[in-house]
């Protein structure tokens, strides 16, 4: 790889020059320490090693004929080879299509379809089931697989990811002249995030290199807003967030931007999360609701030494102030929620350093961002009143991929209409009512369903709550609730508390107590599943 080239933060226009920048920045150091704690595997990865490899891989994937503007699709769990494939898949000119390791084998043929990818870039254990789910793609041409070479063989598909990087190094300034001449502009498609497809099929969420690094660059304004780029250079952050969803990957690519140590996680799990803390001095993380609920009635956390913690974001999902609260004083430090959505590029609002915060708010819009409260004719409601949210900025998706219906009813008047039910302060910040889709009409009246959540959630022997509306031949709808508890507790003392907490249309007809609630693979509560188990 040629030595970076000097360059300021305001040369940062396409995503590969996150790590070019990194690298002239703040010189050599550890970048990535990523933890396997179940196999007992733990590598360290400096940021120019990342940056060799990943120009490389970009080289190995143009000799393999990957062309500008066709699609990759990179199905892994988090490790240093999704940092260095984004990267790499960026600077070849291609499209990054992130997949959830989790998904189902339907799930991820439909993505792949429609994207109409050419490779994906995956592990030797997730092999045996793609080959036999793509086999019928007739675009798929190549399947790079990291792990062992002995279990590759079988298929021309099928090429070891050490031999794709190695084809790029061997063709070293032949590939870089070749790579300089398909370099994408930031208004050039960078990737497709598929939605979670909660009202049907997924969507492909069309970003830019422009939109994901103008919301990187707020993100990081956020957590330096004096303006100093070496505020946070060398502390330790944790990466437990997928990153194969937009949240993640904001917080990856914020990373190269602050400096930060980043210490990898494949997949939560909350006892390898306080050892981390305790051992690398973490000073952040980012994570969703259900990772601070586990958190906070995790019984023997006190046994960690979490005192390093300075804060914490959340986002993807509302979290019940009686949560944020209560982590808060568990461990001591501020926990700011945030909101967006992948067609956002997955920023809106944050509760950034410095700022005031208020409990049960998301913040307020970051820089470049607008945001409006409308009425379903879309003209602005006064302030303190409850509208969807809508949002323009540089950050906003270009569209939906080959859905130019969808496209046209979400991108109206140049707005970004999110579905998402909201209000405004006088002081600007956000708080998130309900998704559009949720609310619950009982006899006339509307009901946000994390009204009704808040107050269960606040009941002591309570631990998450979510609530659905039922047909009802009466009312319309009525108001049911899945509750789980920590200890024993009569359903009827809790339809009581609510009684007492809430007005009488609020209060839930049914309550139901449940182990767990199904969650989708980033974490959110799974309410289409909820609606399921009900009619079923």
């Amino acid at each position: 790889m040629s030595e970076p080239k000097p360059m300021s933060i305001k040369d940062v226009r396409v995503l590969y020059d996150l790590a070019i920048y990194n690298c002239a920045f703040f010189g050599p150091y550890t970048q990535v320490i990523y933890e396997h704690m179940a196999l007992g595997e733990t590598r360290t990865c400096t940021n120019i090693e990342l940056a060799r490899e990943a120009t490389r891989l970009a080289g190995g994937l143009r000799t393999l004929g990957i062309e500008k503007g066709d699609r990759v699709l990179v199905m892994l769990p988090n490790c240093p080879e999704v940092v260095m494939a984004y990267q790499a898949i960026a600077r070849a000119g291609a499209v990054i299509i992130p997949v959830l390791p989790l998904l189902k084998p339907p799930e991820v043929y439909y993505i792949a379809a429609n994207a109409n990818a050419k490779a994906i870039i995956t592990s030797s254990l997730l092999l045996p089931t793609l080959r036999n789910t793509l086999a019928d793609l007739s675009t798929m041409r190549y399947m790079i697989v990291t792990g062992s070479d002995e279990e590759l063989a079988g298929s021309p598909q099928v090429i070891p990811y050490q031999t794709v990087v190695a084809k790029g190094e061997g063709y070293a300034d032949r590939y870089l002249a070749d790579l300089d001449e398909h370099a994408p502009t930031a208004e050039d498609m960078a990737a497709i995030l598929y939605t979670s497809g909660t009202t049907g099929k997924p969507k492909g969420v069309v970003l830019t290199h422009g939109s994901l690094v103008a919301n990187a660059l707020y993100g990081w304004h956020g957590a330096a807003p004096d303006g100093d780029p070496r505020e946070n250079f060398g502390e330790a952050q944790l990466a437990i967030l997928p990153l194969a969803h937009a949240y993640g990957i904001l917080m990856l690519d914020i990373a190269y931007l602050s400096g930060v140590q980043i210490v990898m996680h494949p997949r939560f799990d909350v006892h390898a999360v306080l050892a981390a803390i305790e051992r690398h001095r973490i000073t952040y993380f980012a994570g969703v609701p259900a990772m601070f609920v586990a958190l906070l009635y995790t019984p023997d956390s006190d046994t960690y030494d979490t005192s390093s913690l300075r804060s914490c974001g959340c986002g993807s999902a509302p979290l019940p102030v009686e949560v944020l609260r209560g982590f808060e004083q568990k461990f001591h430090c501020e926990l700011g929620e945030g909101y967006g959505l992948s067609e956002a590029s997955a920023m809106l609002t944050s509760h950034r350093v410095g700022m005031p915060r208020k409990p049960g708010s998301v913040g307020m819009p970051i820089p470049g961002v607008e945001l409006r409260i409308v009425d379903e004719h879309d003209q602005p409601l006064p302030t303190g009143e409850v509208g969807e949210i809508i949002a323009r900025g540089p950050n906003v998706m270009q569209g939906y991929y080959n859905m130019a219906e969808a496209t046209a009813e979400t991108l109206r008047n140049g707005w970004l209409h999110t579905g998402d039910m909201g209000r405004l302060d006088e002081d600007g910040y956000l708080y998130i009512v309900e998704r559009k889709k949720d609310l619950i009409i009982r006899g006339g009246f509307n009901i946000y369903p994390r009204d009704v959540e808040e107050v269960l959630a606040a009941h002591p022997a309570v631990i998450e709550a979510a609530v659905i509306g039922m047909p009802s031949q009466r009312m319309g709808e009525e108001v049911k609730a899945f509750v789980v508890v920590s200890n024993s507790v009569e359903v009827e003392a809790l339809m009581a508390y609510c009684r007492e907490h809430l007005a009488n249309y609020k209060t839930p007809s049914q309550i139901e107590l449940v182990d767990a609630l199904p969650r989708n693979a980033i974490g959110k509560i799974d309410k289409k599943e909820l609606r399921k188990r009900h009619v079923s």
